[in-house]
């Protein structure tokens, strides 16, 4: 079991900015700078849908930002980040995952199959060297599946609100009466305020799917650094996902960052600050071990 690290932030954030680089960064390199949007590339994939991504090169490690569900590589998160990276020389590559943002494809035809196929064709394809993954929800579960099926290129992984077998999990919570009911309609609607019809849709064949890269039924073999922050207020993917996330990945080097305020998107600017002191950490870190 990995030896886990808890650290309450809801108060004391500003002491641990006060000697970190990230405190001297101008307000731009922690806030998007939406008038400086960096060009979007496509990967073209043989008959497989084209994928949206930015890049920039800079110097190793890498980081890799990965949205949740339905979300895309403009948010402010990956925005910020990427300002931070540019900041201190380091490449930085975001992109859309099939069906999201500005990538070919539906949505409502993708599954996490397809979307952590997505991530390992930029991690094989589009980066150098090993990479700091940083999971937002449901990229949070897509960032232990490509640590897993790429260890040599995942220097650490960075966990946002993880929402690790989140869909299977929540969908075999329901009582046993409601779930025969839903295999039968085919289709499940998930609540979320995210979207104007008020939930998000899933079929019984999605669902399926999604359990075959549940990772959570056992140790996870993952032994980089692993940083796991989550909102106490996250009405949409419970904080305890993470906890069992630490409790399971094998790496002895694991931090359990709980925000007292904390919502699932993370989005607020002491949420950003704290995303990229920990990141900045951890390169840190990584850049003193080599």
């Amino acid at each position: 079991m990995a030896a886990v690290s808890l650290r309450s932030c809801s108060r004391g954030l500003s002491l641990m900015l006060r000697n970190a680089r990230v405190a001297a960064l101008p307000s731009q390199h922690l806030q998007a700078d939406r008038r400086h949007k960096s060009t979007v590339q496509y990967a073209s994939r043989p008959d497989l849908p084209k994928l949206a991504y930015t890049r920039v090169k800079g110097k190793s490690p890498g980081v890799v930002f990965l949205p949740g569900y339905g979300s895309n590589m403009n948010g402010k998160k990956a925005e910020a980040l990427g300002e931070f990276c540019k900041s201190l020389g380091h490449s930085y590559l975001r992109f859309d995952y099939t069906g999201h943002g500005a990538s070919e494809g539906a949505l409502a035809d993708g599954t996490v199959g397809i979307w952590k196929k997505d991530v390992l064709y930029v991690l094989d394809e589009l980066t150098e060297g090993p990479q700091i993954l940083v999971g937002s929800s449901l990229g949070g579960w897509l960032m232990l599946l490509a640590a897993i099926a790429r260890p040599e290129k995942t220097a650490a992984l960075v966990g946002i609100a993880s929402a690790a077998d989140h869909f299977v999990t929540a969908f075999n919570s329901l009582p046993l009466e409601t779930r025969k009911e839903l295999e039968a309609k085919g289709e499940w609607s998930l609540p979320s305020k995210y979207t104007e019809e008020g939930s998000y849709k899933f079929s019984m064949d999605f669902l399926r799917e999604a359990e075959n890269h549940c990772v959570l039924h056992s140790p996870i073999p993952i032994t980089c650094p692993v940083r796991l922050i989550h909102g106490l207020k996250d009405e949409d993917v419970p904080w305890h996902i993470s906890m069992q996330v630490a409790e399971r990945v094998l790496s002895p080097d694991v931090d359990i960052i709980l925000r007292r305020n904390g919502q699932h998107r993370m989005s607020e600017k002491d949420d950003i600050k704290l995303m990229v002191y920990t990141i900045d950490d951890l390169i840190d870190k990584l850049t003193t071990m080599v």
